[in-house]
Formats: structure tokens, C-alpha cells, sequence
């Protein structure tokens, strides 16, 4: 089905915008995982913060496990890989970095076939002058293949005409 250049660049843009969700969604889902060390607060020469740093140097640093506090332990432990959904799964560095490089690829082969539907269209480097005779070269042409269609058409009837007439012949 042929369709004008402005759907065909409506379609590819759409298709690069479903790409770069799924590229994007498919990298958050199959990262592989590391887990953070907590931040270590070092005390500044400034005689002003070393007095609140020692207030709450008696309270337990951030991240560190308390008594009362049994969830923020628990959160910060790495999630067994049995427990992640198998679609959420991190592959392989070797798998991951494969499908990064196929993604990326496919990204950038969608804009360049943007960026050639977008050379193809009329722009700022063809002005009304030009426009107007590729118009007038698009009408002659048509016109010629209007003739031909005719001739076509013209033949097409002959041959139906003497057809009819062995046909009828021969049913005599």
C-alpha cells in the first residue's frame, strides 16, 4: 500500500518513540545490579559544624543497623535473584552489553530512515519556482499516462468486440 510521505514519516517517528521506550524499559529491567555503599560524613575544619557533627556523633551513623530499626537492614540487603520476576532478571555483563549494542543500532538505523523521509520532503532549499515546474512535469506525465490508459481501454474494447463475434460464430 503506498502512502504519502508525511504518514510514512508519521509512522517512523512512532515507531522510534515504541523503540526507545522498549530499549529503555528492557536497560531498567535487565541492568545487572550493584549495590551502594552508605556515604561516609567527614568532619570539615569549620568550628560551627564540629559542634553539631559531635551532637550527633552519639547517634548511629546513616545505614547502620539499629535495635530499633529492623526494615532499613533488611532493605538494604541485594534481592535474591530467584525472587525477581523472570523478565526482570539481569543478564549476563556479556548478554547485556550485547543487547545494548542491538539496540542502539536499531535506534539509529529508524533515524536515519527519519532523516532520509525528511530529505524527501519539500523544503526551505526548494523554492516556489521549482516547486511549480516539478508540478508542471507531474501533469504532463500524468496526462501521457491518462492517454495511455485510454489507448488501453481503446484495444481492450476492440478485442472484446471480436471475441464476442467468434464467440458467437461458433455457438451457431
Amino acid at each position: 500500500m503506498a502512502t504519502d510521505r508525511l504518514t510514512q514519516l508519521q509512522d517512523c517517528l512512532d515507531q522510534l518513540a515504541l523503540q526507545s521506550y522498549a530499549s529503555l524499559r528492557y536497560l531498567s529491567t535487565h541492568h545487572p545490579t550493584s549495590s551502594f555503599s552508605t556515604p561516609q560524613i567527614q568532619n570539615s575544619q569549620n568550628p560551627t559544624s564540629q559542634s553539631t557533627t559531635q551532637a550527633d556523633s552519639t547517634q548511629p551513623p546513616y545505614g547502620s543497623t539499629d535495635n530499633n530499626i529492623t526494615s532499613s537492614s533488611a532493605a538494604a540487603a541485594p534481592p535474591n535473584i530467584l525472587d525477581i520476576a523472570p523478565e526482570q532478571r539481569p543478564d549476563t555483563p556479556r548478554t547485556f552489553a550485547a543487547a545494548q549494542q542491538e539496540l542502539a543500532h536499531d535506534l539509529i538505523l529508524k533515524v536515519k530512515q527519519i532523516e532520509e523521509l525528511v530529505g524527501t520532503l519539500p523544503g526551505l532549499e526548494r523554492n516556489e519556482e521549482v516547486q511549480r515546474e516539478r508540478l508542471k512535469d507531474l501533469e504532463q506525465e500524468l496526462k501521457v499516462a491518462e492517454e495511455d490508459r485510454r489507448g488501453a481501454v481503446g484495444e481492450r474494447e476492440e478485442w472484446l468486440g471480436r471475441l464476442e463475434g467468434v464467440i458467437s460464430r461458433v455457438g451457431r
